[in-house]
This record gives structure tokens, C-alpha cells and sequence, in this order.
């Protein structure tokens, strides 16, 4: 579709991200979603064309993309592969929380690696802590000028292919809930660093996701990422400025079901006829139009409050809870009118639905939305 708030710039990026992609990448989506694997040589390609670091400042060696044309590059990257997408665009996540609270040294130092192609993951999620991010049992005990840190994190995004990692710990001996997290930076090749399995996802196959084991690992107090105890609050900060991005790729996974569902329409006879004709599937079309625009709506309006500094947690929460939710329902939709090919591996529309699926649960479920929302609403009662 014509993407009408793009300026020239904007489609420009994005139809370079089309054009790469569709050459190097779509007909190897199958095979790569059946392994499980990350095509690290067409993320080598994307950074060559100056796509590392997309949202680091120039001159820490990234582009500095504003949010709005983050979203825009995102959804064009998920139309090809929502795992990719997921991978690629979080390659420099583990940053975000650094450029919020970090020092000029550790930003001096850490963002340029990032820039040049080095992956970057972000640690919150324990087997114990997924939405109960206060439950985290990584402890992080003070050694002189250093830290010394022991836990284990689950989910880690890019954790098998990331050298750098952003580890949420629990500072201090009594410490509960969400007081007491840190931040640290940890270099993969630190002692005690230890890739765990890589897990055999439903969707997002070709994200690469793994466990990440801490044992005894000594990271230099200057690798703290702000103040001690402030780690929580930095992670909220972080999320409420890349939900518009993190969501922008399920737009990428809506249309491609949108565009796959229209194509069979068009082409697909029943009843000695072309059931584009039919009411009902001409419905469920438009019901799938009028979900991505709002989509597409809900993502640009949250990207310009980023943009402005706004960073509003009711707005972010909104904005991930509706377009996952409507993104899902959209390949349903697509599914359905598929029928019994839209269950089948051959066809492209069963993918499309395990890789969907993710959104309403990563980054904090649909309920947890809820309840923020809810309680934002409400405020403190007595």
C-alpha cells in the first residue's frame, strides 16, 4: 500500500529495506523458520547499507532516526519476516536503557561498538520474573570496585549472537520488589558468562532467543548503568519510548496477511466464481483494512510523543495492547478465508499466525497491559 505521511527520505529507507530483503531473504523465509536461524550474512548486508544503530546519535556512528521513521523501517522489515525484524531491530536494544542513564564514558565507549554491527541484548526476563519484573533473583553483591554478579535470564533476545548484554540484578541484601534492581553492562566474553539453550519457539523462528547463565561474573562498577537501585525505573523509561517501534513489526506481519488474503480473493473460485465477489469475505477485508489503519494511526501518534520527549506510559500501554491484539486477529481473519489451506504448512498463512501470536505476550502481556491501563485510569484510591 501508498504510504502517505512518508516523506521522500522515509520511503527511500524503506524501499531499500524492500528491495534487500525481497532479494536476499524471502526465498530462504521457509528453510529458516523450519531450523530456527538467524540469517546473520542478510543483517551483515543491512548494516553495510548504514542500517546498524539506526536510533544512536551520528556521532556515536548511527543514523539517528527519529521514532516515526523507526516505525516505518520496522513494519517494512516484518512484511519479509517478523523474527528478523524482531532480531535486527533489537540488535541495538540493550542500548536504550545506556542512553537514558548512562554515562558519557560508558556512551563514548559502548555506543560506537554498537553502531559497527555488534548485537546488543537486553536481560530482564527470569524463569520466576516474566510480568512480575520486581521478582527478578539475578543478585548483583559489591566487591571493592566491582560487582559480582550470579542469575539466570530466559527469553534473552539475540542472546546467542549478542556480545554485549544489559542485565537487570538486585542490589543490596534486602531488598524486594521492584527496589534494589540495577542495570549493569556485561561483556559475553566475561568469565562466568555462560549462552544457554536456544529455545524451539512456536513463531519468531528466525529471532534468535536463548537463556543467559551468570556465574559469578565480576563486571567494574563503572559498567552500572545510573544510580543503584534506579534499574527498574530506567527499564520503564526504555519501554515507554520503543513501544511504537516494538509493535510497528506486527503492522509488517498484518499487511502480509492482508495483501496474501486479497491476492487469493482475486484468484480463488467457488461456486463458479471468484469468492472476491462474495459479501462476507469483502467484509472481513475491510474489517482487516480498518485495523491496520488504525494500527498504523495509534503507532505514528505514539512515535511523536516519543519524538517530543512525551513519554507517556497510558499512550505506550494503549498502543502495544491494540495493535497486537488487532494484528492477531488480522491473520485469523486471513487465515479463514484461506480455509483449509490457511492450516497448512505449504501455504504461507499458518506462518503468519505463530509469528503474531508473540505480540500480545512479549514486552508485557495483554493483561499486564490491562492492568496498567486500568490503574493509570483509576490512580491511587484509599
Amino acid at each position: 500500500m501508498e504510504y502517505l505521511l512518508m516523506n521522500k527520505d522515509q520511503k527511500d529507507l524503506v524501499a531499500m529495506v524492500h528491495a534487500l530483503l525481497e532479494q536476499e531473504l524471502d526465498s530462504r523465509v521457509a528453510e529458516l523458520d523450519r531450523i530456527g536461524e538467524f540469517p546473520m550474512d542478510v543483517a551483515e548486508k543491512l548494516g553495510k547499507m548504514g542500517f546498524y544503530g539506526m536510533t544512536l546519535p551520528e556521532k556515536y556512528g548511527g543514523a539517528g532516526l527519529d521514532p516515526q521513521t523507526m516505525v516505518h523501517i520496522s513494519e517494512a522489515m516484518a512484511y519479509h519476516d517478523a523474527g528478523f525484524a524482531t532480531s535486527f531491530s533489537a540488535q541495538t536494544f540493550g542500548t536504550n536503557a545506556m542512553m537514558i542513564a548512562g554515562t558519557d564514558e560508558q556512551i563514548n565507549e559502548f555506543a560506537p561498538r554498537a553502531a559497527n554491527g555488534e548485537f546488543w541484548s537486553m536481560c530482564i526476563t527470569e524463569p520466576q520474573s516474566g510480568s512480575d519484573a520486581g521478582n527478578v533473583k539475578t543478585k548483583a553483591r559489591k566487591d571493592g570496585d566491582d560487582y559480582i554478579i550470579s542469575g539466570n535470564k530466559c527469553f534473552v533476545t539475540n542472546g546467542g549472537i549478542s556480545n554485549l548484554f544489559t542485565v537487570l540484578a538486585r542490589t543490596g541484601e534486602d531488598t524486594k520488589g521492584h527496589n534494589g534492581l540495577s542495570l549493569f553492562i556485561v561483556e559475553k566474553n566475561m568469565p562466568g558468562v555462560m549462552v544457554g539453550k536456544e529455545e524451539d519457539k512456536m513463531g519468531m523462528r528466525l529471532s534468535n532467543t536463548t537463556d543467559l547463565a551468570l556465574d559469578e561474573v565480576r563486571v567494574p562498577k563503572r559498567n552500572m548503568i545510573g544510580k543503584e537501585g534506579t534499574g527498574f525505573s530506567t527499564v520503564m523509561k526504555m519501554l515507554s519510548r520503543t513501544r511504537p517501534t516494538g509493535m510497528a513489526s506486527a503492522v509488517g506481519v498484518g499487511q502480509k496477511a492482508l495483501d496474501l488474503a486479497v491476492d487469493y480473493c482475486r484468484t480463488r473460485e467457488a461456486f463458479g466464481t471468484k469468492i472476491g465477489k462474495f459479501e462476507g469475505l469483502q467484509f472481513k477485508l475491510a474489517d482487516m483494512e480498518m485495523k491496520l489503519q488504525c494500527c498504523r494511526s495509534q503507532l505514528q501518534y505514539a512515535a511523536e510523543l516519543v519524538s517530543q520527549g512525551n513519554y507517556n506510559t497510558l499512550v505506550g500501554s494503549a498502543t502495544k495492547l491494540f495493535v497486537s491484539e488487532a494484528v492477531l486477529d488480522i491473520t485469523l481473519q486471513a487465515q479463514q478465508i484461506y480455509g483449509g489451506y490457511g492450516y497448512s504448512k505449504e501455504y504461507p498463512l499458518e506462518k503468519l499466525v505463530r509469528d503474531a501470536r508473540l505480540f500480545s505476550i512479549f514486552e508485557g502481556s495483554s493483561e499486564i497491559q490491562r492492568f496498567i491501563i486500568g490503574n493509570t485510569l483509576v490512580g491511587k484510591l484509599k
